[in-house]
């Protein structure tokens, strides 16, 4: 059954005898997040499909990978990528359900929205919440990557705190377009970053073996261990939570699952491959981020070059995500959503720099990457992916 989305925040159900006999045709625009859009001088909903899977490649095929060699040293090359490819295609699978559930009700705009309609204004709340600081998390492991990738350039030169800060300062400003169409054509950029990256990387393995590696079929291990090296491959499939904020800014809503078939078959594929062949060479010493495992300087700091645009692009897109669900959420139905008020610029940009900010002192607060990742798959990927 359609809704209609009011802007008091209440939800109306049509009539069930209208829409038996058809005399309410409820149409996208009539019910969708951002409404009809002519006159308006911002307008969402102006992508495509590709371009909807270059930023959902871009958000989720990132720092999350350069954790997958350490889980095969924890568990084994075997169970490792049995569950690389395990949770690609359940990813795909609960991909289909969020897309079927976003075209039967294109009222919502993020996970706080779907709540409401599952469980009510605490499933809103509760929901709305938990997608804020995953995307939080989220942004402050890109600044923990870019920390990482600078040190590395740099031969760890400057504090790391301080390399922290640098990084920030571009992810800051790449997040403040209001629109993800402005974000989008930049994504292709940090898509061609993370995959030649990961070639590089898998380059530089081969290129530098370790000397007398221990490679091992499956390994037992103790709880942590195990915990996190599960959790980890779980973080690297984890940007479900954005699908609904992307699907709300496509022209042709339908047409989602194209790109979410076409990030899945890339990722998994990708995430497979890279892991598998960097564990084969680096063994059971590797790294994480698996980068800092390559042998030669030179190949570690190619590696981390090239990728620093992806990880300030995905930082930047989930800093984006963090502010606009709060920003839609305040101005859903008024003019400061769709135009160039002084107001709706204001709040925005208050928005933005508050998702930096926090994600910033969790970067600081938690320095170590893998348990950056793994603490934020534990606390919020479930809920998601």
């Amino acid at each position: 059954m359609s809704r209609k989305y009011l802007s008091d925040n209440a939800y109306e159900a049509p009539e069930q005898q209208e829409i038996a006999n058809g005399t309410l045709p409820v149409t996208y625009d009539e019910a969708d997040v951002f409404g009809n859009e002519d006159g308006h001088q911002i307008k969402y909903k102006t992508l495509s499909w590709p371009m909807v899977a270059v930023l959902m490649v871009a958000e989720i095929v990132s720092n999350g990978m350069l954790s997958l060699p350490s889980s095969l040293a924890v568990v084994g090359i075997v169970p490792g990528l049995i569950l690389i490819v395990f949770l690609g295609i359940f990813a795909t699978y609960t991909a289909w359900l969020l897309v079927e559930f976003k075209l039967r009700h294109p009222e919502v705009h993020n996970m706080g929205d779907a709540g409401m309609i599952l469980f009510g204004p605490i499933g809103r709340e509760v929901l709305a919440f938990g997608t804020i600081c995953f995307a939080i998390f989220a942004t402050g492991g890109q600044l923990l990557a870019g920390q990482i990738a600078l040190a590395a350039l740099s031969n760890d030169k400057l504090c790391l705190m301080l390399y922290t800060g640098i990084f920030a300062i571009p992810v800051l400003l790449c997040s403040f377009p209001r629109t993800l169409s402005n974000l989008s054509w930049l994504c292709i950029v940090s898509c061609i970053s993370i995959l030649v990256a990961g070639i590089v990387g898998m380059a530089g393995a081969g290129a530098s073996p370790t000397p007398n590696r221990t490679i091992a079929a499956a390994r037992s291990s103790n709880f942590y261990e195990a915990f996190f090296s599960i959790t980890n491959p779980v973080f690297a499939y984890a940007g479900h939570f954005m699908f609904f904020i992307l699907i709300s800014e496509m022209r042709r809503p339908h047409d989602a699952m194209k790109a979410a078939y076409a990030l899945q078959a890339f990722s998994t594929t990708f995430y497979a491959l890279y892991a598998g062949v960097t564990y084969a060479y680096t063994g059971a010493t590797v790294a994480s981020p698996a980068f800092s495992s390559l042998a030669a300087g030179t190949w570690a700091k190619a590696a981390y070059g090239t990728a620093l645009a992806n990880f300030l692009l995905a930082g930047a897109l989930y800093a984006h995500t963090a502010a606009k669900l709060v920003f839609v959420r305040l101005f859903r139905g008024s003019a400061h959503l769709h135009d160039h008020t002084a107001r709706g610029w204001a709040v925005w940009a208050a928005l933005v720099l508050a998702a930096n900010a926090a994600a910033f002192v969790l970067a600081v607060g938690v320095p170590i990457f893998n348990f950056l990742l793994g603490l934020s798959a534990s606390l919020f990927a479930a809920w998601y992916t």
